[in-house]
């Protein structure tokens, strides 16, 4: 007999998602009826024109509407063109809120704590973003950051996006060659880099590893200094400090009017079989698909307060920037999730009062293994919903959140990765939670798993694939200009149907169970 669900909406709480308010005005607006989530989700697929040009218009994204036709060549995979003929900014959309409401709470592993305001926020921007401007950045043109998760580095990417030019990140933890591996590729015209970091109760400089890599990438014309650990540093030719940057007066920000495809980041596979492959994702895109999650799949609302636990040299960071759509509070820490004490993590979620929290499977089976109990050393009334990425969270690991961290919490266990910086695979309000699966595929993410004969099949392991185009799939790969790499990393196996590379396993109750990968694409 099959075990049954771990945790269950309320017909209350289930009435007053979003996701059900989407769902209402849907059916009003086609005049259909969608009987369940089963229901929607199918049409989203049959109807995937459709479902993200009426998305977009219930969103509150700028603009209002999207003009043109949704999707030109849909039947081509890879090649789909989405929105041809719409303009809109990416950062515009994150920095609509110009407000006293508290756009980050900064944590660093020393304990050092801030808050930047939504105006704050869009003043700092405006200021980097004029800096970038008199520096001779322009669209197209990419900006590298080396830094931790902090405030500042959200200001450089939404400056640079205001513009139209690139962003790119890594962690200040990775080694000279790792950074070369990726800016020696996409050239960056600027830098931005941080002094040093703190992780498990170590004080760790940078500035040499980050000289040494900007000295031989020759299109880095100039390194902007991000103050971490407050150095007093002596600039060198084609050096500046970004406090020195932030004293001048700026301009309100204005914002480029730019293609929904006009490239945005660049972010990278893992590189364990030779240089990393650079990823080149679109600023529509990767707008709409993470609305789509945050509102939709997540419930998140301008009154929560999200806490990711992430670098910036993960996917999530990006995910986790693009909830200032929402107008929530996001929580950022920089440290080792773990000091100084295996409850850190927990701690912050108590003081902060986070509503929604997210984390790695590996450190909820470490926590368990660890002997780590929240439920009775924490007061966590606040934490409605409790996300899970980065690898498989075990049958056991499912139990364990509910026994020992909170009986009355959402479980998001969800898949997808840098490869469409999004999720194939996720959570749902609406929906139960099994122990093990994954709530449901995405809306218009025609998710599914294959046999070895190209045949869909439930119950039984095979290939995670995507059958149809989608907003987030990557508008390609740097320097690639015929598509070759792109085509072999994701469409070698089947024409025109996206292999994630995830051995998978759709289930009875509608959900999904990611066994692992099934290939080397990216290492997780």
């Amino acid at each position: 007999m099959s075990e049954g669900p771990l945790w269950l909406p309320t017909a209350r709480a289930v009435s007053q998602t979003q996701l059900t308010a989407f769902t209402d005005w849907l059916e009003a607006r086609l005049q259909v009826d969608f009987p369940n989530y089963d229901a929607l989700h199918k049409w989203s697929i049959d109807h995937a024109p459709e479902f993200w040009q009426h998305y977009w218009t219930y969103s509150g994204l700028t603009p209002a509407e999207l003009r043109g036709p949704a999707v030109e060549d849909l039947q081509k995979f890879p090649g789909a063109r989405w929105f041809p003929q719409a303009r809109l900014n990416f950062a515009e959309n994150l920095l609509a809120e110009n407000s006293e409401r508290v756009a980050f709470i900064s944590i660093l592993e020393n304990g050092e704590r801030r808050s930047m305001s939504y105006a704050e926020l869009n003043q700092q921007t405006a200021a980097i973003a004029q800096q970038l401007q008199q520096l001779g950045v322009v669209s197209g043109d990419r900006v590298a950051g080396w830094l931790p998760n902090i405030p500042e580095t959200a200001s450089a990417m939404l400056a640079s996006s205001s513009l139209g030019a690139i962003w790119s990140s890594c962690s200040p933890d990775f080694g000279a060659s790792g950074a070369l591996d990726r800016f020696g590729q996409i050239e960056p015209k600027v830098l931005f880099a941080c002094d040093g970091y703190y992780y498990n109760g170590k004080t760790i400089d940078t500035v040499a590893r980050m000289r040494e890599v900007a000295r031989a990438v020759p299109s880095i014309e100039q390194i902007v200094w991000v103050s971490v650990l407050h150095t007093a540093l002596e600039l060198e030719r084609g050096e500046r400090r970004l406090q020195d940057l932030l004293a001048e007066p700026a301009e309100p920000l204005t914002f480029a009017q730019l293609p929904f495809d006009h490239p945005l980041y660049i972010l990278y596979s893992s590189g364990t079989t030779g240089k990393p492959k650079c990823i080149v994702h679109g600023q529509g895109g990767t707008l709409l698909q993470h609305r789509k999650e945050h509102q939709l799949h997540i419930d998140l609302r301008a009154e929560d307060t999200l806490f990711f636990f992430t670098t910036c040299g993960w996917m999530m960071w990006n995910w986790l920037i693009s909830a200032l759509a929402t107008r929530c509070t996001i929580v950022l820490f920089d440290g080792a999730p773990t000091y100084p004490q295996p409850s850190a993590m927990f701690d912050i979620c108590h003081q902060e009062n986070v509503t929604v929290f997210g984390i790695s499977a590996k450190f909820l089976s470490n926590a368990q293994n660890t002997g780590l109990k929240p439920a009775e050393s924490h007061d966590l009334p606040a934490l409605r919903t409790l996300i899970s990425t980065g690898s498989p969270l075990s049958h056991e690991a499912f139990h364990y959140v509910y026994t020992d961290i909170k009986a009355d919490c959402h479980l998001v266990s969800m898949s997808g990765g840098t490869d469409i910086i999004s999720c194939f695979i996720l959570g749902n309000p609406n929906l139960p939670v099994f122990a093990g699966e994954l709530q449901c595929a995405g809306l218009g993410m025609d998710a599914e798993v294959w046999d070895e004969d190209g045949q869909r099949v439930v119950g039984e392991k095979g290939e995670l694939v995507c059958t149809t185009p989608f907003p987030s799939a990557p508008v390609g790969f740097w320097d690639d200009e015929s598509d070759a790499k792109y085509r072999a990393a994701y469409f070698a196996q089947w024409p025109d149907v996206w292999v994630h590379g995830d051995y998978a396993e759709q289930t009875l109750n509608g959900g999904f169970i990611i066994h692992g990968r099934s290939d080397a694409i990216l290492n997780p």
